[in-house]
């Protein structure tokens, strides 16, 4: 089978497009024909390398997709050849305390495909069937794929970790990712008023038609004082975050006295500097969040499907152009989901 590879971790230079052998599948297993494998960030983490994640090379990466079910294992009941589907890409062991509980994220064993396995770029991929979702016939392949990661991650980290309810106020730091453009979504129809900030008038304008209340440029104003300011000195109940390092100060200074710091990501940088005070003084919680359980994929899947909540898509490249697709992503230009078709 064709599929984006890379042999060792470094610079888009490093991708490549190769042949290699078709997954073969277990008895609890589907092999998917994937029709559209989505970027995410995490795409960028591990071309490059993460700090203890030794894959075997050659590595297929992509966490999203979608595609048409060509083999079931043995097992399988509930879904059929031909059959079209979208992925969870969160894969857990299904017998500790945290997936017998129903939170297969929280699982000791738990891994993203493209991350710790062979992921979507490719003609075909091997998934458990339970991380398998049908779509309807018409729902667009790139839709499917586009929607997975950052609306299972944004949906977990504002509506089941933050609790955001109607009424409150909402800061997304980052108007044009992918998890931002879902959290946008999913913060309004929740009931908030949202805040997003950007460096770019033209990506708050697209955030504005995607229900974002508040407009910042953080490029022409401090942020952090503005948000203070448009609140009448109160600040914010809830900030949304994947930047990490760079902004965790300026963050907690901008929620409410016992408001609450969702992180989803570290972008800039694990480290953050933080003041320890403004933490107990303001009795601020700070929450980490990381993709969703089987539930909270399912809820927030079925409203994407139909139509309540909508994938936003940058650019639809084919999969010859990854390494265009990788550059868009790396910098920071795109405003939604970087879709490459198969």
């Amino acid at each position: 089978m064709k599929a984006l590879t890379f042999n060792e971790h470094g610079g888009i230079e490093k991708l490549h497009i190769a042949e290699m052998p078709k997954p073969t599948i277990g008895a609890d297993d589907v092999l998917i024909n994937v029709k559209a494998s989505a970027l995410n960030r995490l795409d960028l983490f591990v071309r490059e390398g993460l700090p203890g994640l030794k894959l075997p090379m050659p590595h297929i990466p992509g966490s999203d997709g979608a595609g048409v079910i060509a083999q079931v294992g043995a097992n399988v009941r509930a879904l059929r050849v031909g059959q079209r589907v979208t992925i969870n890409p969160g894969l857990s062991c299904g017998a500790c305390e945290f997936c017998l509980a129903g939170e297969q994220s929280l699982c000791g064993d738990f891994k993203i495909l493209g991350e710790h396995c062979a992921g979507t770029a490719a003609e075909f991929v091997r998934v458990p069937a339970t991380n398998v979702l049908p779509i309807p016939d018409d729902f667009p392949f790139e839709q499917a794929a586009a929607a997975p990661l950052v609306f299972l991650t944004a949906w977990r980290a504002l509506v089941s970790r933050a609790k955001v309810r109607a009424g409150e106020d909402v800061l997304i730091l980052g108007a044009g990712g992918g998890a931002s453009t879902a959290a946008i979504q999913i913060a309004k129809k929740a009931g908030a008023r949202v805040f997003v900030t950007s460096s770019s008038d033209a990506k708050l304008q697209k955030a504005k038609e995607l229900g974002a209340d508040v407009l910042i440029n953080y490029a022409t104003q401090e942020w952090d004082k503005q948000v203070y300011k448009l609140t009448n000195k109160r600040g914010v109940d809830v900030v949304f975050e994947s930047v990490g390092a760079a902004v965790w100060l300026k963050a907690i200074r901008a929620l409410r006295r016992g408001g609450r710091l969702v992180t989803i990501g570290a972008t800039t940088g694990p480290n953050p500097q933080e003041e320890i005070r403004q933490i107990f003084w303001k009795q601020v919680d700070i929450l980490g969040s990381t993709m969703s359980n089987q539930r909270e994929f399912a809820e927030v899947m079925n409203l994407v499907l139909r139509g309540e909540l909508k994938p936003v898509i940058d650019t639809v490249l084919p999969l010859e152009r990854a390494q265009d697709a990788h550059a868009r992503l790396a910098s920071g230009e795109q405003f939604g989901k970087i879709v490459l078709a198969m």
